[in-house]
């Protein structure tokens, strides 16, 4: 059997984009933006949709980390359970966070169809998995929360159902949020790309911001030699980057590494008995797991298999957890080949909720905390609006944002967290 590709499944199997501006980055445009992922290609489309002129300046090639490296999960809901949101910060905060997120996968979807953007985009519902017999009691309680207050569109399925919804014996029940959805995120963010580029923008791929300078009518963003004039700047970076301007950022996020592995196709019969409504799928235990199928019946597993960040050994190492977990949790799938086995790496915030808004001129949206897939394509819209004066168009715009205490570049605390963690499952 030969060895799996290290390689993302979903940039794997995405066309090539043969959109971008080959020239060096030079001239006056309205808005530059560092990053080309969901954030910053949503944000650039938006932007020619207004007539704006727009640079995107991505050091690697476009969607080519955290944005093509998901697990193509497009759902609902905050991180944080709405019930301690509601504890946290005050119901009329935590609705409005959750119908955020509600709102950013319609978002999504009218992308999908506005652009054209062939993606297998489908409303398939998310099922978050009772882990333990005594899980579902918190799903339960979480369950009558959200019908009451927030999301009409919920469904319980109590433990003497749950086999009519996933094929197997580890799981006691689950809470199904019925308007989640899924697609591929290569496909997508080439899409993206696309139709940003078609409406003139200009995307310099493998264009790393080597500085970044206030001048009187706005800044100037190096790349090298080259150097681009923007009125505004938009910061829509992944584990942002070290440079004297983004450090602010960098120390409040703690990037981590996930871990994703893609079996080979499935064979029909197996799907329909292990997985007869293809959803989303996410367990309840604090290290878990997610995972769902492909348009071309591979199951695309993933989860924090080691608190490490990701590079070629973390990624094979967490590849092999992820086999086990999948096998001893799917015992019909034990014989079946690994395609891909890949990693990337998600920035979390402290309490899990993104972050945007302006610092010293600098504009920004990051921090999607695993949640990425809906909320970066719907808050690089937002920031449209919200950089042209909007201020209500940003839903986390009054959001405190503190430095994580200790941290100054590599979250050196990761094994810590990991080990805290990994003792919670056992006791709760």
């Amino acid at each position: 059997m030969s060895r799996p590709s290290p390689v993302s499944y979903w940039l794997a199997t995405a066309p090539a984009f043969t959109g971008g501006t080959t020239d060096a980055p030079e001239g006056q445009v309205d808005v530059a933006i560092i990053g080309g992922g969901f954030t910053g290609l949503s944000a650039a489309l938006a932007l020619r949709e207004q007539n704006a002129s727009v640079a995107v300046l991505e050091a690697g090639e476009v969607i080519g980390q955290a944005s093509g490296r998901n697990g193509g999960q497009c759902n609902n809901g905050t991180h944080q359970d709405y019930g301690s949101l509601v504890a946290s910060l005050g119901r009329d905060r935590a609705q409005a966070y959750y119908r955020a997120h509600v709102d950013a996968v319609d978002f999504v979807e009218r992308t999908v169809v506005d652009a054209g953007i062939d993606c297998d985009f489908r409303r398939c519902g998310r099922l978050k998995l009772a882990a333990k017999p005594d899980h579902f009691a918190k799903i339960e309680k979480a369950y009558a929360l959200l019908k009451a207050e927030v999301d009409p569109n919920v469904e319980l399925i109590p433990p003497d159902r749950i086999a009519s919804e996933v094929g197997s014996d580890a799981f006691f029940g689950g809470l199904l949020q019925t308007t989640s959805a899924q697609l591929h995120p290569g496909r997508f963010g080439v899409g993206l790309a696309n139709a940003a580029a078609a409406r003139g923008a200009k995307i310099y791929e493998h264009t790393p911001v080597t500085d970044l300078g206030r001048v009187s009518d706005g800044w100037v963003v190096r790349s090298g030699t080259s150097a681009v004039r923007a009125r505004q700047v938009l910061v829509a970076t992944g584990g942002a980057p070290v440079q004297a301007p983004f450090r602010w950022f960098r120390r409040r996020l703690v990037s981590v590494g996930s871990f994703i592995i893609a079996t080979e196709p499935l064979d029909r019969a197996l799907v329909e008995r292990l997985f007869p409504h293809r959803r989303n799928y996410v367990t309840s235990r604090v290290i878990g797991n997610f995972f769902r199928l492909t348009a071309d019946d591979r199951l695309i597993f993933g989860g924090r298999a080691r608190f490490a960040v990701s590079n070629a050994d973390s990624d094979a190492k967490s590849g092999t957890i992820l086999i086990e977990a999948m096998r001893r949790m799917f015992p019909k799938l034990a014989d079946v080949g690994i395609a891909h086995v890949w990693g990337g790496m998600v920035d979390l915030t402290a309490d899990r909720l993104p972050r945007a808004g302006e610092h010293e001129g600098l504009f920004y949206a990051m921090g999607y905390s695993g949640h990425g897939v809906q909320m970066s394509v719907y808050m690089g819209r937002r920031m449209v609006d919200y950089m042209g004066g909007d201020t209500s168009a940003n839903p986390w715009h009054d959001l405190a944002w503190p430095a994580v205490p200790g941290l100054h570049g590599k979250p050196w605390f990761l094994p810590a967290v990991g080990a805290w963690y990994k003792l919670q499952d056992i006791l709760h």
